[in-house]
């Protein structure tokens, strides 16, 4: 089955990347959930990715993505645009390898991840009120200044990179029936379902999201990558388009998930709220939406299921309120803080 390949990405190079990005990322470990198991009837497992040691999963495509320039590549630098997490991984990865790094976002970002890029030495620069604003301005990088853009998600790198989940995950439970995974642009889906997949067929893979600007499932509806508005959300490192000359992951995401879901802020919140009180973590809205699927019931006879946990980065202050019962409504709380600034 190692000669499955959608696009440009095959098991190989899945494989490829696992011993590529060994030295640099850090093995997660994965739980058993009793308080989830008892609730839905599954065997509830929870992959711990918000353990990797920039709070993300994205270090793994971007740490995969950098060490597989050209020497040329590394010296005229490295772009992308994100939301954060991918930024993030992108900065460190750079940052070890030596090679220059600009990181474009949006104004909907929060300070706490414009912070930690700029922690691991990128430079950051704010533009616009989207990801698509941000993204004409790392254009102009790649154009310009000869730069080479590696963006969050659609990239053949990104996606081996982000697959490198799958294989772990299938070595460390037997007999899985079903996959959660946050789902954005669709970088970490595709590598997870394409691995696991090629392994074994049967494996149900659900994509999970936020429901209101939710770029991927929007774009399967329509049938091709479409404009989607963004709005402030808990989950915001699952926000942004996928990208209307989409290459890779919109046709990944079509062919090798089973279902998308969607969970509302109310949602959200809960399994924020029920990660620290009952499993202990502190976990961001983007990486607890496999939880909020769970919990409000919409993954159907999940059986041997692993949930997996892709990022820890959450503002800290929101964090509290959020455990403390507060109902926040970021987007309420967005339209003041631009009411202040305006």
């Amino acid at each position: 089955m190692k000669g499955r390949k959608i696009g440009s990405v095959s098991l190989s190079a899945i494989d490829r990347a696992h011993l590529r990005i060994a030295p640099f990322i850090r093995q997660t470990p994965i739980v058993l959930s009793p308080s989830l198991s008892e609730q839905t009837g599954g065997d509830i497992y929870l992959k711990l990715e918000q353990l990797q040691i920039t709070g993300s999963f994205k270090l793994r495509g971007a740490t995969n993505a950098v060490l597989s320039l050209t020497e040329d590549q590394k010296a005229n630098g490295v772009v992308g645009v994100s939301t954060g997490n991918h930024g993030r991984g992108l900065a460190y990865a750079a940052h070890n390898a030596g090679v220059h790094c600009i990181i474009c976002m949006s104004e909907l970002v929060p300070q706490n991840k414009v912070d930690g890029i700029r922690s691991h030495g990128a430079e950051v620069r704010i533009i616009g009120r989207s990801q698509d604003d941000a993204q004409v301005e790392v254009d102009r990088l790649v154009n310009e200044e000869g730069m080479t853009m590696l963006p969050p998600f659609d990239h053949q790198d990104i996606i081996a990179g982000q697959g490198t989940l799958g294989l772990e995950v299938l070595a460390q439970v037997k007999d899985i029936e079903t996959v959660l995974v946050p789902l954005s642009g669709g970088g970490l889906i595709s590598g997870i379902a394409l691995a696991m997949k090629t392994k074994n067929p049967t494996i149900r893979i659900i994509g999970v999201s936020m429901d209101r600007g939710a770029a991927m499932y929007e774009s399967q509806q329509a049938g091709k990558p479409i404009l989607v508005e963004e709005f402030p959300t808990l989950a915001d490192s699952l926000g942004g388009g996928i990208g209307l000359n989409n290459l890779y992951t919109f046709r990944m995401v079509k062919e090798l998930v089973d279902e998308i879901v969607l969970v509302t802020e109310t949602e959200i919140a809960e399994a924020i709220r029920h990660a620290y009180w009952q499993e202990k973590l502190v976990i961001e809205g983007s990486g607890s939406v496999g939880i909020a699927a769970l919990l409000s019931g919409k993954i159907e006879t999940p059986g041997t299921c692993v949930s997996l946990i892709s990022g820890c980065n959450i503002d800290m202050k929101l964090h509290k309120r959020l455990i403390d019962g507060e109902n926040v409504d970021i987007s309420r709380e967005q339209l003041k803080a631009e009411t202040r600034h305006a």
